[in-house]
């Protein structure tokens, strides 16, 4: 019964049906799946096809968005409970979409999973400039910066946000993680990144270390 659950829910989102992604999630929840299976197990498996299918280029980006409709619509559902289950903050992430690039379906994918790991998660939105990054990393003392991209073009951008960091000298005192369909890990590599996170889970996963990684640190000087 769970699994036809979580088998329907995949396919929902899959078809962009974000009316029947809702329902599907409540009725997840109603029959007491645990949130975060929901999320692991139903919808980004889901996404992972999507994402797939964009790469390969049997869909395109309108069909794309409408299935990130589909599902943000259970995601609207999901958030409340993962954020309210989540213990003492882990630490700050600062997450954003680089300049030039609006799409945010990884972003808010990845957001949603760092706070379900634990993570204060700060969400610059779309198009997101090296400097506003700098500001929030200094104002909030975040040990986590995501980044997104989901066009070639656009991912050089994400190489700007290091240099910018590392002329603030921030970077030495945070972990960049850089992520999206074009992204590979050699290109994260190349322009200093500290992580390259192929999914969402995977990068919070890799962030929760990098945390754990930077208090041992703190509490060992």
């Amino acid at each position: 019964m769970d699994s036809e659950i979580l088998l329907d829910l995949q396919e929902m989102i899959i078809e962009g049906d974000h009316v029947g992604s809702r329902e599907l999630v409540r009725e997840a929840l109603d029959a007491g799946l645990d949130p975060h299976t929901v999320l692991t197990q139903g919808m980004i498996p889901a996404m992972d096809v999507v994402g797939y299918r964009f790469q390969t280029g049997a869909i395109f980006i309108p069909e794309m968005l409408i299935a990130a409709r589909a599902m943000k619509a259970g995601i609207a559902l999901l958030q409340p409970i993962l954020g309210a289950s989540s213990a003492a903050p882990l630490g700050t992430a600062v997450i954003g979409t680089v300049q030039g690039d609006v799409h945010d379906i990884g972003k808010n994918l990845a957001g949603l999973m760092l706070e379900g790991a634990g993570f204060k998660v700060i969400d610059l939105g779309v198009d997101v400039r090296p400097e506003q990054v700098v500001q929030t990393v200094r104002e909030s003392g975040a040990c986590v910066i995501g980044l997104a991209a989901l066009l070639t073009t656009t991912m050089l951008n994400m190489a700007g946000v290091i240099q910018a960091l590392n002329e603030a000298d921030l970077h030495h005192a945070t972990k960049v993680l850089v992520g999206g369909a074009p992204v590979t890990a050699g290109f994260a590599k190349e322009i200093g990144a500290d992580g390259y996170a192929p999914d969402a889970a995977s990068g919070a996963e890799m962030a929760r270390m990098f945390a754990l990684e930077i208090r041992a640190k703190a509490l060992s000087a």
